[in-house]
């Protein structure tokens, strides 16, 4: 077998499905706590109960095997029990960001084909989806509910049903769903529970976005061992020093967290007595080392959201080479992970190539996406098996002398920024369909993840004028805010090669001079503007700055970043995370945030 195919199989088990196995724990465990959400704690008979509550209603809504249900609502017990609900009906579930813009939602809506959304009576008052589709409002009861007995949570489902869809960036201007079985989340848990050692004395916790697949990963694993699953709610999930804080005083002994955080929570100084193990992290590109002594071990992974979450896994060392980025780790159990040329040859060892993978986790395409699926899912050639496949991710890597897996960027020109998968050619579409707008091309600029920006480069149709306030007001009602351009840039024409293609390498950087609608700066207008304006200018050795202006594309960087967070906490004595300067980069940002800090800060003193 050559080593360049990089291929573990282990012996494939056959295990039931995520409701059955939950099911047993409620049967035979049902005192023992399985969601613990601040103050509130279910046992795994509660969660039963409130399974079968949620299931009587898509019943009731006729929902029917291989449906999908979408579910949209903050991270809770409740969205637990209504995807728990889905699955067991032998549906499945489509999880929704509640932060998403209304658009979004209903394309998502409309392109899976749901025709029942579970939320909460909150978000039933602001979600507006068509008459077609019912909405299930968790927090109410029905006539009868609370006297209806229990129903068996679910039989088994088979192996190639649709356990969950979950949608990923879209080239085409629209995000793509993907669709995952159920035989890849089971060998997803069976691998990440026989690879962990998880057992029912863990507590792991689910901070991850709901929409991001990584969410997935964090949920099924625990309940399905017998474990506590622990959710943040009173905790800034975004800001390092307030996670470890609830990592330690919730005593999680395993976790994930996305890249941008993990590489900080690594950096920092750890009660020796913590109970956390294990610091999962994965998402993007790994940068740097853990310090060394951590009372945990930092653990690398790396996998498309079309290959169920996890593909390779690996811990990083606290005294690796310096020299080198981390690597992705080695394949999971029953992963098949090929370096292939442009010719799909098998590389050897230390040559670049494309990651493929084939393997049980593989995603049985993208929804609605028949060409697509064909493109990137093709006939496996060094797997005999009827039906075999790959999946080409786009991704490049090499082997390694020590046989770890090193990722080395992207083939096209799909981005993660802070943790987010990105098609800048979506948020192009989204742009383009502004009337003053004729073409627009949509790059990533910057160092790494955690730095790097998203610049839209504008030709105007005709002399019609264009603002930028126009342009994001625009975004703002189709995409995400991680999706909304950082910079913005007016260009008579854009730059092209020799074969017609738009030359990226040739587009200027973002200016004040080509700014669309900033012909000047935006002086600060508050005493507290003015202050953090100060301090920012004195770092980038800058005459003048507007409280508009990005401070990474004034010339800042991750360095003179922690330099302006560590000014900033010593000036208004606040707990300002590095994250909050990547979310908030201009003066009025930040100056919005540390207002909120502070006047938190004095709310917590004035309670005490």
């Amino acid at each position: 077998m050559s080593s360049a195919r990089m291929l573990i199989q282990e012996y494939g088990r056959t295990s039931p499905s995520v409701p059955g196995m939950i099911h047993e724990r409620m049967r035979s465990r049902p005192n023992a706590i399985a969601i613990s959400a601040g103050l509130r704690q279910l046992t795994y008979g509660q969660l039963g109960t409130l399974t079968n509550k949620v299931r009587r209603r898509l019943q009731s809504a006729g929902v029917r095997k291989s449906d999908i249900v979408a579910v949209c609502m903050a991270p809770s017990p409740e969205f637990i029990a209504a995807a728990l609900a889905i699955i067991s009906a032998g549906a499945a579930y489509l999880p929704v960001d509640q932060n998403d813009p209304a658009e979004r939602l209903l394309y998502m809506m409309a392109d899976s084909g749901a025709r029942v959304l579970i939320t909460t009576s909150q978000l039933c008052r602001a979600i507006h989806v068509p008459g077609s589709v019912r909405v299930i409002d968790i927090d109410r009861n029905q006539e009868g509910e609370e006297d209806a007995g229990t129903l068996p949570v679910a039989a088994d489902a088979d192996p190639d049903d649709l356990a969950y869809l979950i949608y990923t960036s879209g080239s085409t201007g629209h995000p793509k769903g993907v669709e995952i079985t159920h035989r890849g989340l089971s060998n997803l848990i069976d691998w990440h529970n026989r690879a962990f050692d998880i057992s029912h004395k863990d507590r792991g916790s689910q901070v991850a976005g709901l929409s991001f697949d990584a969410a997935v990963w964090e949920i099924w694993p625990y309940l399905v061992s017998g474990a506590t699953l622990c959710i943040p709610e009173n905790c800034d999930r975004r800001d390092p020093l307030r996670l470890k804080e609830w990592l330690v005083e919730e005593r999680i002994t395993v976790a994930f967290v996305p890249t941008v955080l993990a590489e900080q929570l690594a950096q920092m100084t750890w009660p020796r007595k913590t109970a956390l193990r294990l610091l999962l992290t994965g998402g993007e590109a790994l940068r740097a080392y853990p310090r060394k002594g951590l009372p945990f071990t930092l653990v690398n992974n790396y996998g498309p959201t079309e290959c169920t979450v996890v593909t390779t896994s690996g811990p990083i060392p606290g005294d690796g080479d310096c020299s080198s980025v981390p690597a992705i780790g080695r394949p999971i159990a029953d992963a098949e992970i090929y370096i292939l040329g442009e010719d799909l040859k098998r590389l050897e060892p230390g040559q670049t190539g494309e990651i493929c993978i084939g393997g049980p986790s593989l995603a049985r395409g993208y929804h609605n996406r028949p060409e697509l699926t064909a493109e990137k899912f093709i006939p496996n050639p060094f797997d005999t098996a009827p039906g075999a496949r790959l999946f080409r991710t786009g991704d490049l890597a090499k082997i390694r002398e020590d046989g770890q897996i090193q990722f080395l960027g992207r083939l096209d020109d799909q981005v993660k920024i802070r943790g987010f998968r990105i098609e800048p050619n979506e948020i192009a579409v989204a742009i383009s369909r502004i009337p003053a707008v004729g073409q627009c091309v949509v790059v990533a600029r910057g160092g790494d993840s955690a730095e790097k920006q998203l610049i839209a480069y504008i030709v105007p149709r005709g002399a019609v004028a264009i603002s930028q306030s126009e342009i994001r007001e625009v975004l703002g009602k189709t995409v995400p805010d991680y999706m909304i351009p950082s910079g913005f840039v007016c260009l008579d024409e854009l730059p092209l090669n020799a074969n017609g293609k738009i030359d990226r390498a040739a587009l200027p950087p973002p200016s004040r001079t080509n700014a669309p609608g900033l012909d000047a700066p935006v002086l600060p207008r508050t005493a507290l503007e003015r202050q953090i304006a100060a301090i920012v200018r004195n770092l980038l050795k800058l005459d003048e700055i507007g409280v508009e202006d990005n401070f990474f594309l004034l010339g800042g960087h991750s360095l003179l970043g922690a330099q302006l967070i560590g000014r900033l906490r010593e000036r208004f004595n606040v707990e300002v995370p590095l994250l909050a300067l990547f979310e908030s980069p201009t003066v009025a940002s930040l100056a919005a945030q540390i207002g909120r800090f502070v006047s938190e800060q004095t709310a917590t003193v004035a309670r005490r």
